[in-house]
């Protein structure tokens, strides 16, 4: 099955009616008199949501680093049991 690439139209675009492939050109131009202003407020789940798109905030690089230091210098413990109960314990959430 292949997945098509994502559409570059916003989400909303749609649901508020408007055409986001329509050339500027063509659309009518509104003058002074037909001037409108519209304000939209975030709630603070979109606000967080935007503030973790940064993605400054996915990777903790001193952990990738000491990780790389262990690796190379053969010191990195893996505990296969760990590993095992930790996503046995995740899958247990997921099918709450």
């Amino acid at each position: 099955m292949k997945i098509p690439p994502p559409s570059s139209r916003p989400i909303g675009a749609q649901a508020l009616g408007g055409r986001m492939d329509t050339p500027a050109a063509a659309t009518p131009s509104a003058g002074p008199a037909n001037t409108r202003s519209a304000q939209v407020a975030l709630s603070p789940a979109s606000r967080q949501l935007l503030a973790l798109q940064d993605g400054a905030s996915d990777i903790d690089l001193e952990r990738v680093a000491a990780i790389r230091a262990a690796i190379a210098s053969g010191q990195l413990q893996i505990d296969p049991g760990r590993i095992a109960d930790t996503l046995i314990a995740s899958a247990r959430d997921l099918l709450k």
